[in-house]
């Protein structure tokens, strides 16, 4: 009797943590991403610049995959929950000055540049502590569903935020928007510090230099063919759905009609179908063999790909959008479980902060490919093209003996600190 209370009590208590934490980190994140909106847009209206626009993209990326390294070593050498409130706290205080600035009639694109800037530093420090905190709060057999309810609470802000965005920036000044976002700033911040502590874990008996570290994060990544196998992967899935993901709309313009309303219609889609997408993994939990869960989801894509370079019809390819989106975080959440059931603890920070670096950069190196492509070859041929090229990564999952074996674990292999 008293074995069953204190299994029950611990149940309570891992998915107290995880709800407090997925809902404080959510509501950041739609403050986040309202502020982000607001930016590019008040930016595209001022300025009407492409150069400005690529600035923009640039003060964002280069700050977080700069930061990454250090973050990856910080988080799995510091406390993760205050490295997320310190990151969070910095953003927001960041936030504040700008819209006290922008209050005080300091109103210059330099400065939301400037802005945007540090709170890429902020967000490339938060998001491998994130990553790296969740499997010590959440048992392992149970990290998918968590990871898939995560996915759909971010596809979720990423519906609602761009439309909540445009709505404000059109009725309030831009500091308006800034003021919103240090608000659920310290909603997300206060909600993190109720939540109980994770696990404390051992102080190493030496101190290494933050150098010193990164390299022995490289060597520990190098030392593991898995981990390797999938980092690859997860590069070749992000450079071949670049087309899928950045090309569409001028696809659509090209081949459907000019009209906004289409635009915002695949956009509003594809976001549905993440949200969807989240919610299925996040019952369904995947295979028991996450590898088939993830080339099943990988398949998908790319059959859905191929959809939107053979459709005619623009409902259908709609239709084809939104799958695209259902498959996203079915292929993220058990990537993501796989890396946090297998790599020790004291490597976490260091490993997920590599995979943000690499999925930071490729999308916009893959635009230096597919872009200049789009001009002399048209999207429809492109994106077959890239499906194809989807369905054979899918394949290497299966294939693969090593992925294979990684994708079978059991809750007793989740790593402790």
């Amino acid at each position: 009797m008293y074995e069953r209370k204190a299994i029950y009590m611990q149940q309570v208590y891992w998915r107290r943590n995880a709800a407090i934490f997925l809902i404080g980190q959510g509501i950041t994140l739609f403050g986040s991403m309202l502020v982000h909106y607001a930016i590019q847009w008040h930016i595209t209206l001022t300025a009407r610049s492409g150069v400005a626009m690529m600035l923009l993209s640039v003060s964002m990326a280069l700050p977080m995959f700069l930061i990454s390294p250090f973050a990856g070593v910080w988080a799995d050498r510091y406390s993760k929950r205050m490295l997320i409130v310190a990151a969070d706290a910095a953003i927001a205080v960041v936030t504040l000055l700008m819209a006290v600035l922008f209050s005080l009639g300091f109103e210059y694109i330099a400065l939301l540049m400037l802005c945007t800037a540090a709170r890429g530093f902020g967000q490339g420090v938060q998001m491998p502590a994130v990553n790296s905190l969740v499997p010590e709060i959440v048992p392992a057999e149970s990290l998918t569903r968590v990871n898939g309810i995560s996915s759909s609470i971010q596809s979720a802000s990423g519906l609602l935020a761009p439309i909540a965005g445009g709505a404000l920036i059109a009725v309030f000044p831009i500091q308006a928007v800034l003021y919103i976002d240090v608000v659920t700033a310290a909603i997300g911040i206060g909600m993190l510090l109720l939540f109980v502590k994770a696990p404390a874990k051992e102080k190493a008996a030496e101190t290494q230099t933050a150098w010193r570290e990164m390299a022995l994060g490289l060597g520990y990544i190098k030392s593991h063919a898995f981990i390797k196998k999938l980092l690859i992967v997860n590069v070749l899935f992000n450079l071949l759905i670049t087309p899928a993901v950045v090309l569409t709309p001028l696809q659509t313009v090209r081949d459907f009609g000019p009209e906004p309303w289409r635009l915002v219609a695949i956009e509003i889609v594809f976001f549905l179908g993440m949200a969807a997408g989240g919610g299925i993994i996040g019952v369904w939990g995947g295979f028991k063999n996450k590898s088939y869960t993830i080339a099943f989801a990988v398949a998908f894509f790319g059959i859905s790909v191929i959809g939107l370079g053979l459709m005619e019809i623009f409902t259908l390819y709609l239709g084809f959008m939104g799958l695209a989106g259902v498959a996203m975080p079915v292929f993220n959440a058990p990537l993501m479980s796989m890396l946090q059931v297998k790599v020790d603890a004291e490597y976490m920070g260091r490993v997920m902060s590599v995979m943000m670096m690499l999925s930071s950069i490729i999308m916009p190196v893959g635009m230096t490919i597919w872009g200049p492509l789009a001009d002399v070859v048209e999207i429809d041929l492109l994106l077959l093209v890239s499906g194809a090229g989807i369905l054979g990564t899918g394949a290497f999952f299966i294939l693969s003996k090593t992925l294979r074996h990684a994708g079978l674990f059991e809750p007793s292999e989740k790593k402790s600190a």
